[in-house]
């Protein structure tokens, strides 16, 4: 995993160094709802009474700042989503191995590094926050004030507030940006300029108990034979697109298969072991 990451960093320098003055600033880099969403906590943040600055937790790049006019990188395709084509790694200990070298050679700061400076606000789904748990557990471990949106399970000095879908019909946007959307509305329940304040948390607890919804699906079951016809015509759309990506669209387009059962057929259709 080291010389797989130190590779990967000798591409991005690389590539940062042919493209100079034309690479993309960060802010343009990414895109998506996710991405919508969380350059627009920043503005949140300032109307609760915080000096906000915006970072990206990068499969790609490590921890970097969200400069507008000066953060640039060139165009890569990384993630801790396994199963993923563009995965980095197979299991959330080799994510984990990743996170930690590539920060130790692009990344500019840790969440230990961010806490000495204020309060922590981060928004994270499940893996990204399994393969940072070393920095989770150090940032824990400072005593400072953090709030973690989503996450995988509790870190003791870390305030964590679990995803929950049941938000959504409220918040709008998609599932992926959730967690984002979850830390906006945090931001305005803010009561004291205080990011974990008992205030805040009463708020928003009153808040999401007489809000949330649990999401009900009515997906239209498919017969053995659709979803192997389904498989067929989507990877000959996009050739290597991963399993868990296919089985998103299927089911985006409302139809149903259970995933252990869709994995099946997967294999089959696609004659492996």
């Amino acid at each position: 995993m080291k010389e797989r990451s130190t590779n990967w960093q000798t591409r991005i320098q690389t590539a940062t160094a042919r493209g100079g003055a034309n690479l993309p600033t960060l802010t343009d880099l990414y895109r998506g709802d996710h991405w919508t969403q969380a350059r627009r906590l920043t503005t949140a943040a300032t109307a609760a009474g915080f000096k906000a600055q915006l970072w990206v937790a990068s499969a790609g790049l490590g921890l970097q700042p969200v400069q507008p006019k000066t953060q640039t990188a060139p165009a890569y395709a990384a993630t801790f989503s396994t199963r993923h084509a563009d995965s980095v790694g197979a299991s959330a200990t080799e994510n984990a191995q990743w996170w930690s070298h590539l920060q130790g050679g692009t990344g500019r700061a840790t969440l230990q590094e961010l806490g000495q400076h204020g309060p922590v606000l981060m928004a994270l789904s499940e893996v990204y926050a399994s393969a940072m748990e070393e920095e989770l557990l150090a940032l824990g471990a400072l005593g400072g004030e953090a709030l973690l949106i989503g996450g995988v399970r509790e870190i003791t000095g870390v305030h964590r507030v679990p995803a929950d879908a049941g938000l959504r019909h409220a918040l709008g946007g998609t599932l992926t940006s959730l967690n984002v959307r979850m830390a906006a509305s945090w931001l305005e329940h803010s009561q004291d300029g205080t990011l974990t304040s008992q205030a805040t948390q009463n708020s928003w607890n009153q808040w999401a108990a007489a809000t949330t919804k649990p999401e009900r699906y009515n997906r239209e079951p498919m017969s053995d034979e659709d979803v192997i016809v389904f498989i067929k015509r989507e990877t000959a759309k996009v050739p290597g697109i991963s399993r868990t990506r296919l089985l998103r669209i299927l089911r985006d387009g409302g139809r149903a298969c259970e995933q252990s059962r869709f994995a099946n057929l997967h294999k089959r259709t696609m004659g492996e072991p």
